[in-house]
């Protein structure tokens, strides 16, 4: 009796992975958030898309024909980790010119745009604290170029203001805190006036940006833990947030942070269980006026993910 108990336990994992492999993780879907957050001044709607954690290789032909099918966003964000192996970088560049922007297009890059990927122990992302080991260089300076020359602009630990479709914004880009690059010495906000949108690889400095006062922030990183299981949820998340907020939309103070599920995956853990790949569109509305000092308590609307036809 045991052992057709065992097969079946090992055939059911076998599909699992199977699964994971073949199907979920190129089964991309576009999620919608609506977040009544933007000051009366300025206009009463804006459209951020949010991208992030592309892990693009060669042959990505399937990711490319998802981000050509997108819809148009006034803002475009794309929180790093954009290519899978220093081969695609060209690829990359060339998948994210029809999905830039209409009034701005940011980025900002993550240690898999910096090195190249190598083989890990899977165990080992069950440490805390474990050692950052050595890896050959990507082609970091190629990618930032070829996005450049597309009008995008690479937010490498600069605050800036900026004003997209007359609403006036403080803007921070900060380079990636998963491996200390980010400085935190330019975040301090100098006109809590304007809007504050801040954009980074990692969601690690967020207590940080949500005390500095910033209204929005982006974050990739997490992939949505990438393998979730029911009821426990994600089982890792490679950062220092809670596996509870792994992904989506969250609030920290007045400040609301959303975290990618990402696009991608290392090639070396190329599966994700209940856990789809994600691009996702906020869609920013003005505060209620019944309380203009605060954004709205939580989201207005949340229109559940669907696979685009």
């Amino acid at each position: 009796m045991l052992v057709p108990i065992l097969i079946a336990i090992l055939a059911a994992g076998a599909l699992c992975v199977a699964y994971g492999v073949f199907v979920e993780r190129r089964w991309y879907r576009l999620a919608r958030y609506r977040v009544d957050i933007l000051p009366a001044e300025g206009p009463d709607k804006l459209t951020l898309l949010h991208l992030s954690d592309l892990h693009v290789t060669a042959g990505s032909a399937k990711l490319a024909r998802f981000l050509a099918g997108l819809p148009a966003a006034d803002v475009t964000a794309v929180t790093g980790d954009i290519v899978g192996e220093p081969e695609a970088v060209e690829e990359a560049a060339d998948m994210l010119r029809p999905v830039r922007g209409r009034f701005a297009s940011y980025f900002v890059l993550g240690s898999n745009d910096y090195y190249a990927p190598k083989p890990l122990n899977y165990l080992a992302y069950f440490r805390k604290g474990r050692r950052r080991r050595g890896a050959k260089r990507g082609r970091a300076p190629e990618l930032v170029a070829r996005l450049e020359a597309d009008g995008w602009v690479h937010l490498k630990n600069i605050r800036t203001c900026v004003s997209l479709d007359g609403l006036e914004v403080e803007l921070l880009g900060l380079d990636d805190p998963h491996i200390d690059r980010q400085d935190l010495r330019v975040a301090p906000r100098h006109h809590p006036e304007r809007f504050g949108f801040a954009i980074a690889h990692s969601p690690d400095p967020a207590p940080e940006l949500a005390a500095l006062g910033y209204d929005l922030a982006v974050y990739g990183h997490t992939h949505g833990g990438q393998v979730r299981m029911p009821v426990v949820g994600a089982l890792v998340t490679n950062s220092d947030v809670p596996r509870r907020i792994v992904s989506g939309l969250v609030r920290m103070g007045r400040t609301y942070g959303h975290i990618s599920p990402g696009l991608g995956t290392s090639k070396y853990a190329p599966f994700r269980f209940l856990c789809r790949p994600e691009a996702t569109i906020l869609e920013l509305g003005r505060r209620p006026t019944a309380t203009p000092a605060e954004p709205s308590a939580e989201p207005t609307t949340r229109v559940e993910p669907s696979a685009p036809a």
